[in-house]
């Protein structure tokens, strides 16, 4: 496969992994802010999610409906999921040749959906959680086209190795901006508000829920997060993965490329199954996040010299 193809798949992947990651953030945000109880801040997100300037996000900060025009249908915010979601679909329109019809649709779409008055109508002045969910039925519906229409081949490995990367990527920053409210509010008891946000966050509620026979607290939610192997947005189970997906690329690697890479996956996936992280040490857990997305950007980056001919 051409390096130029195969970059564009790669990045197809990572936007639309963005995409859903970011909605189902907002989504969550929004219920939090509207809970008079919980003390909400719409700060970090608008940091991760943003592109404004410290006196435009003091103007934005703590009204909902204009945080969530910049963060979903703002199109000069080249962070927003509009921006994310044309990105992802002028990725697919130069590589149709690579991916199923039926791919190309679920990403078309999507793009009118987002497009649509009614959805904006809903997400800035009627029900934005109705218009929230629209948006992201359709990337589960991508997703699943993803899944049961694309064939097993290289183009398939590297949205595997997109989706994988960022979902990490996210899972890292979500993580480490959550768990500053959890700090915060020294939250132990069983209905804690920060601890369910963050669940949520990572549309992982339910599992967390199911696994730990609804024992709620902050051993146990971090300990899922990170280390979980059957949650499909924990840490380690995105790196698991990733893996499993770069190692598909090895019959057609360059051996000194792909052993480049695999090492530097090999080492943020070593580093993360045999770490001893602890609630009880919050500037630890920093510490580690930071490091671990370092390492991810490496990564990243290592992907752009040795397989997609960047300098």
């Amino acid at each position: 496969m051409l390096s130029r193809v195969a970059d564009t798949i790669y990045w197809l992947a990572r936007y639309m992994e963005r995409t859903q990651s970011m909605l189902q953030v907002i989504r969550t945000n929004y219920i939090a802010s509207q809970n008079e109880i919980y003390d909400f801040n719409w700060r970090p997100f608008l940091q991760l999610y943003g592109d404004l300037t410290p006196d435009e996000l003091a103007q934005l900060d703590g009204h909902s409906t204009p945080i969530l025009t910049h963060l979903v249908l703002d199109r000069h915010n080249g962070a927003s999921a509009y921006r994310n979601i044309l990105q992802g679909r002028e990725n697919a329109r130069a590589v149709q040749d690579h991916i199923t019809k039926e791919v190309w649709q679920s990403l078309n779409d999507f793009y009118h959906v987002i497009r649509d008055p009614e959805v904006g109508q809903q997400i800035t002045h009627e029900d934005p959680i109705s218009g929230l969910d629209a948006l992201l039925r359709q990337a589960l519906l991508y997703a699943g086209t993803v899944q049961h229409t694309m064939p097993r081949d290289e183009g398939y490995a590297y949205l595997g190795i997109g989706k994988c990367l960022e979902r990490a990527i996210q899972t890292t920053d979500i993580l480490r901006v959550r768990w500053a409210a959890v700090k915060e509010h020294n939250v132990h008891p069983l209905d804690a508000p920060a601890l369910r946000y963050l669940l949520y966050s990572l549309v992982g509620y339910e599992q967390y829920i199911k696994t730990y026979k609804g024992t709620f607290n902050t051993d146990n939610v971090l300990q899922f997060i990170v280390y979980n192997t059957q949650f499909p947005h924990a840490l380690l189970y995105s790196l698991d993965q990733l893996a499993y997906y770069f190692g598909r690329l090895q019959p057609e690697s360059l051996p000194e490329s792909h052993a480049h890479v695999a090492f530097l996956i090999g080492k943020v996936r070593t580093a993360v199954r045999y770490s001893s992280l602890s609630a009880q040490e919050p500037e630890q857990l920093t510490s580690f996040l930071l490091q671990t997305r370092q390492q991810l950007l490496d990564v990243a980056s290592a992907l752009n010299t040795s397989y997609f001919g960047y300098n």
